[in-house]
């Protein structure tokens, strides 16, 4: 190829090119070993051609200048023509990651809210300090490609995600005055539960922000994520790289990966044949789903859920993390096995599925646990509560493998019959920053909330030390008391405790057993005959006795009595 040719290839996979002297710099996703000797045997030309600033060419993109995903040229139009300044607004165009195919699936699904809608909030003391927070935001938005990525899926064969060369983060000021709490107003404003986001115009964030109390100087601000571009990680890596520009560390900021090598690698990697047999022998003899309280709808919009947060004992912590020692196994195992002990007291049954979260950053290379992007996925796993906790274990390490293949082939592999679902149920075990990793001076986090699409969620933080516990549950599921299911459970799991867990706090096992069966009455002097007949007396027209159709007072009751003696 010429070199023309080649700068239309490199720019339709988002490379781009710069002069600096003699130096060709490049900048986007990896090259491959033909495009790196392509540049070097067209470097002179290309050093003619180029000057100081960026330079990708703006040529008309063509199916061939997209190998992970493929579409005819009309389609491949079609999706140009939703980006903003068209083809010069394009860096790349690839396939949805199993998750995202997932989340967009809920998005489409859900009328009016979108349970994978995500709210973190802030309180700033000046608007100076605001400003600067949003300015290095959006500096943060222009380092990843997946913060400037939208999904495309009109009339197209498989869904899309386009990579924008430039997205501005919208931000909207609200109107929070009058009397009373400006928080809990903005808060209500932007409750997740009654928003949804335009996909198809990146970032698939924003800000909403309004002055707090008069006088103070003050001002809030409500951050909004999509979970199509952001896993609990990816929050984490964002809000500290803000960080990072508000302390001017700017430069201390490693090379961002780009999501599209996950996306590359995720479908090199799938081998649909070998997760089957995986999952078959996992899940083909589960014949009925595992559904707590009965809730057998798997996917739910968020509007009717509440949320219960408390934190693990300490000595509890500590002896959960002590025995996953003594065992030689994870943390995260004893908390898989107390939840599906949880799921078992709840359901009748010993063996139970339920989903989990895998993060999907092993053996993604260097930089990959401070990569951006979702590259969790969620998929079943099955736990016999009467094996011991390395059985659960080995269950999650062998998932491992399987981390990338898609719920839909897994569901598929169980005999449940469809439509109904495997499990209504998901575990997430995280890894998650103490709070006061997100304080900078002058501005203070106040709250953040995710969610899912299941009726009922249990989010486990690894604190490093202590432990989070986080119930999301839709109604009339009571989050508070599945909490303290949850608790009693990883206490139970802590000291061994063989056979059924019991999962009951001491103060509801003492309602349930004791309180609600004083059931004790004094009764009075006379037989059962005399009192009957001073209802009688007292009440004669008060019914007594029913009976299908009939229907006897006391008066008529005490008659027949008498007449029978």
């Amino acid at each position: 190829m010429n070199h023309d040719d080649l700068l239309i290839a490199l720019g339709a996979r988002g490379v781009e090119l710069r002069r600096e002297g003699d130096v060709l710099k490049v900048r986007g996703p990896a090259l491959t070993p033909e495009e790196i000797e392509a540049l070097r045997h067209h470097k002179a030309a290309l050093l003619a051609r180029l000057g100081s600033d960026w330079w990708a060419p703006t040529r008309r993109i063509t199916p061939a200048m997209l190998p992970l995903v493929t579409l005819e040229q009309r389609e491949v139009d079609s999706v140009v023509a939703t980006v903003a300044h068209g083809v010069d607004n394009i860096q790349d165009i690839y396939p949805l990651a199993p998750l995202q195919q997932g989340v967009l699936f809920h998005h489409l699904v859900s009328a009016e809210a979108d349970p994978y809608l995500m709210t973190l909030a802030f309180s700033f003391d000046s608007r100076e300090r605001l400003d600067a927070f949003l300015a290095a935001f959006q500096k943060v938005v222009d380092r990843h490609d997946i913060l400037r990525t939208a999904v495309v899926w009109q009339d197209l064969p498989e869904p899309v995600q386009v990579v924008w060369r430039h997205a501005a983060l919208p931000v909207t000021e609200a109107d929070v005055s009058g009397a009373g709490d400006r928080a809990a107003r903005l808060r209500a404003m932007t409750d997740a539960r009654a928003l949804r986001l335009d996909l198809t115009r990146p970032p698939l964030a924003g800000a909403v922000t309004a002055p707090d109390a008069p006088g103070t100087g003050g001002w809030l601000a409500v951050l909004l994520w999509h979970h199509l571009i952001a896993d609990h990680v990816t929050l984490e890596v964002v809000l500290q790289e803000v960080g990072a520009y508000l302390e001017g560390r700017a430069e201390d900021l490693a090379e961002p990966v780009p999501f599209r090598e996950f996306v590359a690698r995720v479908r090199a990697e799938t081998d649909e044949r070998d997760h089957e047999r995986f999952f078959t022998a996992m899940l083909g003899e589960v014949t009925e789903p595992t559904a707590p309280y009965g809730e057998s709808l798997a996917s739910c919009d968020g509007t009717a859920v509440t949320e219960a947060r408390r934190l693990v004992d300490p000595p509890v912590a500590d002896r959960l993390r002590e025995r996953a020692g003594h065992l030689g196994i994870s943390t995260a195992a004893l908390c898989h096995l107390a939840w599906a002990h949880v799921l078992a007291r709840l359901t009748g049954r010993e063996d139970v599925v339920f989903g989990t979260v895998l993060a999907g950053r092993l053996g993604g290379g260097d930089g990959s646990d401070r990569a951006v992007g979702p590259f969790i996925n969620t998929l079943p796993v099955r736990v016999d509560t009467g094996a011991p906790p390395g059985a659960v274990h080995r269950s999650l390490t062998g998932l491992l493998a399987h981390e990338h293949a898609s719920a839909a082939l897994a569901q598929r592999c169980s005999a449940v019959p469809a439509p109904a679902p495997l499990f209504t149920t998901l575990l997430n075990y995280r890894h998650s920053l103490p709070a006061e990793a997100l304080h900078w001076p002058g501005i203070e986090p106040l709250h953040g909330e995710e969610r899912t699409n299941y009726p009922l969620t249990l989010s486990v933080d690894d604190l490093g030390t202590g432990l989070g516990l986080t119930v999301q549950a839709a109604a009339p599921i009571d989050p508070e008391r599945v909490c303290g299911y949850v608790h009693s459970a990883l206490a139970a799991v802590a000291d061994g405790t063989p056979g059924p867990v019991d999962i009951l706090p001491p103060e509801e096992h003492e309602a349930l057993v004791h309180a609600r069966n004083r059931t004790a009455t004094p009764l009075p002097d006379l037989l059962v005959h005399e009192q009957i007949a001073e209802h009688a007396r007292l009440t004669p027209e008060a019914i007594a006795v029913v009976h299908a159709d009939t229907t006897l007072t006391y008066g008529e009751l005490d008659t027949h009595a008498n007449r029978l003696a």
